[in-house]
């Protein structure tokens, strides 16, 4: 069972593309800074107190294989320029897709007319100027791929076929995805802020289905990457979503007990999900959180360091300042187990009667220190248990931290994986499931905006048949 980690997956060769020309945006950096300018002169002649706006345009294109044909096709272009204004502390909020002046300048004037008929709240407007990015590091994180289709056609094809290669119980395909992604955006406030940056983002996933008699499994695996360099080959990719498929045929349900149990690196990252999402502003001011009040709280086990990374270069969350231009900042949001602060906008910020910390729009790169073990050690560690590869179902109580969901993977006897198992239930309290990290391993992975290593929990409540 070791191929949950020796797939190459994680670090396999590269492919290899040939850049796309920034060109290919039909709007240059220039036009869209002018845009914003333009946006914040007028609100200001036409009564606002406040402006805030953004001009931005993407492109890129998606191309899904099933089963060896074209399944779709994208092509996809977006613009748009969203604008908010200040009456006092009155709000009007409107945005548009065409970037004619005209059209601009309705919309600023719809933005002012419902602000004049919204209630005004006394938590609302800009952060103060002082708080605004006065640095703009280079964080690289534009990297154009001028990938044809028949050539993504051909690599999506080569996931799938090595995943049909490895068996014959490998029978059915949900599909393989190639997809580029390309942003640039200017955005600019009345407390003096003006900024923008080109952004991309690719990744390529296969998901493969296995048989043997009547009995089915399915599994999938990706990569992503600002740049298309550092994907892992298709080949590599397909290969393992259909090791993984296999792996989990002859599943069995077993007994409801009590054990121990460790997440795979990608499914620890959600533990981290609902840690952020209890900590966030909005949850905490509207009191439906089950961590209220808990800066300087032990809300963790002591091995726990979480921390927030905006500056990484090529970072999946990577950036100088927030949604509303408050300068990012590298900072602990966890240490030794205990909490140092919030994720909180302006609003959110004066809701609590607290600053902002910078996080309009979300966490950064989010970092969980990792231990000394690596995927073998930590099964080792965790010695006899459940390893969980998938979950199922949304059994999260923000409010009272109660945590019950549909679960898949592996028991474990001996430090070593035995047998597959499915139709099971893990629950606990996130509370309890926190304070019981008794490891975190070394297999670090990046999904979306937090990177963590497996994660064994000593004890949960696990129910099967």
């Amino acid at each position: 069972m070791g191929f949950l980690r020796k797939s190459g997956c994680y670090d396999s060769g590269f492919t290899r593309c040939s850049l796309m020309p920034s060109s290919r945006f039909s709007v240059a950096q220039e036009t869209l800074r002018a845009i914003v300018e333009d946006v914040l002169k007028r609100a200001a002649r036409q009564g606002a107190t406040q402006c805030e706006t953004d001009a931005s345009e993407s492109y890129g294109q998606t191309v899904t294989v099933r089963c060896g044909e074209v399944d779709t096709l994208e092509h996809n272009r977006d613009k748009s320029v969203g604008v908010t204004v200040y009456i006092g502390k009155q709000r009007g909020y409107a945005s548009t897709s065409d970037f004619a002046p005209k059209a601009i300048a309705d919309t600023v004037d719809a933005a002012l007319s419902i602000a004049r008929f919204t209630a005004s709240d006394d938590c609302n407007g800009l952060p103060d100027s002082s708080l605004m990015c006065k640095e703009v590091r280079e964080l690289d994180l534009f990297h154009p791929w001028n990938l044809p289709v028949e050539e993504a056609i051909t690599m999506a094809k080569a996931a799938e076929k090595a995943a049909f290669r490895l068996d014959k119980r490998i029978v059915n395909s949900d599909g393989a995805s190639i997809s580029c992604q390309h942003s640039r955006y200017e955005m600019g406030n009345s407390a003096g802020f003006l900024g923008g940056q080109q952004s991309s983002r690719h990744y390529l996933s296969c998901a493969v289905i296995a048989a043997e008699g009547d009995k089915m499994q399915r599994d999938d695996w990706y990569s992503s990457d600002r740049s298309s360099k550092f994907l892992a080959a298709p080949k590599a990719i397909g290969d393992y979503a259909g090791r993984r498929a296999l792996a989990r045929l002859r599943s069995r349900k077993i007994d409801t007990r009590q054990a121990p149990v460790l997440f795979e690196a990608p499914i620890a990252n959600s533990l981290l999900g609902h840690f952020v999402a209890a900590i966030s502003g909005g949850s905490l001011y509207r009191k439906t959180s089950f961590l209220l009040d808990s800066i300087g709280e032990q809300v963790f086990s002591p091995i726990v360091n979480l921390s927030e990374r905006p500056f990484i270069k090529r970072g999946h969350a990577s950036g100088c300042y927030d949604d509303e231009g408050v300068q990012a900042r590298d900072r602990e949001v966890v240490s030794a187990g205990v909490v140092q602060g919030y994720f909180l906008s302006s609003y959110s910020g004066r809701k609590l009667g607290m600053p902002t910390t910078g996080n309009a729009g979300g966490n950064y790169n989010l970092t969980l220190q990792s231990g000394d073990r690596d995927f073998e050690g930590m099964l080792r560690e965790m010695g006899r248990g459940l390893l969980v590869t998938e979950l199922m179902g949304q059994g999260i109580n923000l409010v009272t931290g109660d945590y019950s969901r549909g679960a898949a993977g592996f028991w474990v006897e001996g430090g070593e994986i035995q047998y597959p198992v499915e139709e099971i239930t893990i629950a606990g309290n996130l509370r309890d499931m926190f304070k019981s990290i008794v490891a975190i391993g070394n297999d670090r992975l990046v999904r979306g905006s937090r990177d963590c290593g497996s994660i064994l929990l000593e004890n949960m409540t696990i129910a099967g048949s």
